[in-house]
């Protein structure tokens, strides 16, 4: 019934978001980033492997290359009324640079992102995998870490003091999975290393910072898996060591929480919005009953019912 999503340059979801919100179309709140933000050649950057002669044709405002740069970024994200920014201080998986999955933004850079920001009354969730990329990120106050798949106890011990959230991502390896079952070349080889990497290190990181008490929020990297198949998240936390329960709250008051929504959902208490699903059968014992849900009630309001 909430959903926030990190990235359309398009602005498609912002138009969404007001129309959902003005009773126009049904649909979820939807917390909207906007376009991601990150350095020249970085993740976000959409000429890497496009021809020069193209480079002048694509809009690349949400680019920033030294600390007054990534200021002006941030605002501009801000001047189209998104609710959340989003950015990347490392490499990604899918991006087409050779550079790894390493941190690509200096120390003031991600300052002055992070404090823009906050100064906008913004929270901030970071790309980021390599633990360099995300320890610069939680020293200067990010409010979560999506994917994280490299964590050492260091980082994890960051994470503690920073009071940030850490939202896996596990079920992206889904998506990668089943595109290259359909075609093992569906990835150009630079791109193809960095795959078959994520795939094999993917829930490490999860099971090392859980049991340390680490804040755990549900998120999935749709797009790179599939939308719709969002539920596919539970089943691989469980496997990689939380409890089920303890993933239905990463998916509720912890995601109400993070999103900073918690005062109206993620929790079923007087006074909030009366949001539920329904499922046949007990996600504590079997999370899979989540892959099927019955029923959708949104602002007491029913939307789904079978």
């Amino acid at each position: 019934t909430t959903v926030r999503n990190l990235g359309d340059r398009s602005g498609a979801t912002l138009a969404l978001r007001d129309a959902v919100a003005a009773g126009e179309l049904p649909g979820p709140r939807i917390i909207d980033a906007g376009r991601s933000i990150s350095t020249t050649s970085g993740h976000m950057d959409a000429t890497l492997s496009v021809s020069e002669d193209l480079h002048n044709s694509i809009d690349q405002d949400n680019l920033c290359d030294g600390v007054e740069s990534c200021r002006q970024a941030v605002r501009k994200q801000i001047r189209r009324g998104v609710d959340v920014i989003k950015i990347a201080t490392t490499g990604g998986v899918n991006s087409r640079i050779g550079s790894g999955l390493g941190r690509q933004l200096f120390d003031d850079e991600v300052k002055a992102l992070v404090d823009t920001a906050h100064l906008y009354g913004k929270k901030i969730a970071v790309h980021a995998h390599g633990d360099d990329g995300v320890n610069a990120a939680l020293a200067v106050g990010a409010d979560s870490i999506e994917h994280g798949t490299m964590l050492t106890d260091a980082t994890i011990k960051l994470f503690k003091t920073a009071g940030a959230y850490y939202v896996p991502t596990l079920s992206t390896v889904n998506g990668y999975l089943e595109r290259l079952a359909a075609n093992p070349n569906a990835y150009p080889p630079d791109v193809l290393a960095k795959v078959k990497w994520r795939i094999g290190v993917t829930g490490k990181s999860l099971e090392k910072a859980y049991p340390t008490g680490v804040k755990i929020a549900f998120g999935t990297d749709a797009g790179v898996s599939k939308h719709g198949k969002n539920a596919d998240e539970f089943e691989l936390m469980v496997k990689h060591g939380m409890p089920a329960s303890a993933a239905i709250q990463a998916a509720t008051m912890n995601a109400a929480t993070l999103l900073g929504v918690e005062k109206e959902v993620g929790s079923l208490e007087p006074g909030k919005a009366a949001d539920l699903i329904a499922v046949t059968g007990d996600p504590t014992s079997d999370v899979t009953v989540l892959k099927a849900v019955k029923f959708v009630m949104k602002d007491g309001r029913v939307f789904k019912d079978e």
